[in-house]
């Protein structure tokens, strides 16, 4: 009877009986003896010549303490710290997978940044449902910030003085705007967009989300304008002699607009010939486009003069 209460209430307490769990694992961990460095090589050795798993089991049980030490650093995250534990067998799996025994290196400083660096993404990947650091400096800022702001006295709230801001772009060598966007990232937690607002169930959070891109029906009007617009100017260019048409293109509707004294180079004559040319064309534009649309300018077919 006693053995089946026991049973019962490691049932109805399963994170008792995980935290129970990971005390026994810990506890394991600690009591294996570390190796010298001539049994790590001699085991590192072994594994790698001769694919002994004998020996990479008793290199990596060896080295599950300093696991759970990197792991620990991040449990201030609110992630499961037997995932954290799990993610960090695979950096100690990584590690040992590479580690070169002749090299002049031990192996528990070699693996520390494995673990380190599968832990890290693991908390990158899990920590918000939004992918919270892309590049090496934003992942800088993301585990460091918090370090940084207590040291500077500046904890509170999900806001940061503009001093403060600059000193850690500073000394992390990102953008003050970057620093600004992960204060907020990590003064707030996610949040369901289906989630109630108020006391009315009816009222989400995605209802007052606005969108600022245009009406569909404002976007087809505005593709049909342009589609008509393009076609009228294209049949007045048309009108212009070839000469005219290559100024008018050049000087009106390339991105950066050529010189006068470019296309007279070009063409081989003074800029102020450019300049009548030019006007002249403009001017057979304007009376083409007058029978078709009325004023062209106001229909913004050509720029003004």
């Amino acid at each position: 009877m006693t053995t089946a209460k026991a049973a019962t209430a490691r049932s109805a307490h399963p994170s008792a009986a995980r935290d129970a769990g990971e005390q026994r694992f810990v506890k394991s961990a600690m009591a294996r003896p570390l190796l010298s460095r001539e049994d790590e090589s001699e085991l590192a050795r072994r594994w790698r010549d001769d694919r002994d798993e004998a020996a990479l089991h008793e290199l990596t049980e060896a080295h599950m303490r300093l696991v759970i030490a990197v792991a620990a650093k991040f449990k201030r995250y609110g992630l499961p710290f037997s995932d954290l534990i799990q993610e960090g067998n695979i950096g100690l799996m990584k590690a040992a997978e590479r580690f070169e025994p002749e090299r002049d290196v031990r192996f528990s400083t070699y693996v520390t940044w494995w673990i380190r660096s599968c832990i890290q993404d693991y908390v990158l990947r899990n920590w918000s449902i939004v992918r919270t650091g892309t590049t090496s400096a934003q992942k800088s800022l993301f585990f460091n910030l918090r370090r940084m702001r207590a040291r500077i006295g500046d904890l509170e709230g999900s806001s940061i003085s503009p001093e403060n801001r600059e000193q850690i772009a500073r000394d992390l060598r990102v953008r003050e705007s970057d620093v600004d966007t992960m204060v907020m990232r990590l003064g707030a937690s996610d949040r369901s967009l289906n989630a109630p607002v108020g006391d009315e169930e009816n009222s989400q959070w995605q209802d007052f989300l606005v969108d600022e891109n245009a009406a569909p029906e404002v976007e087809v009007m505005e593709s049909t304008d342009s589609a008509k617009r393009s076609a009228w100017l294209g049949q007045a260019i048309e009108g212009l002699n070839p000469r005219e048409q290559f100024i008018i293109r050049e000087r009106r509707l390339s991105e950066e607009g050529s010189t006068l004294e470019t296309l007279g180079q070009t063409l081989g004559i003074s800029k102020e010939r450019v300049r009548q040319i030019e006007s002249a064309a403009l001017t057979k534009l304007r009376a083409h486009l007058c029978k078709v649309v009325g004023d062209p300018v106001e229909a913004g077919l050509i720029p003004s003069q």
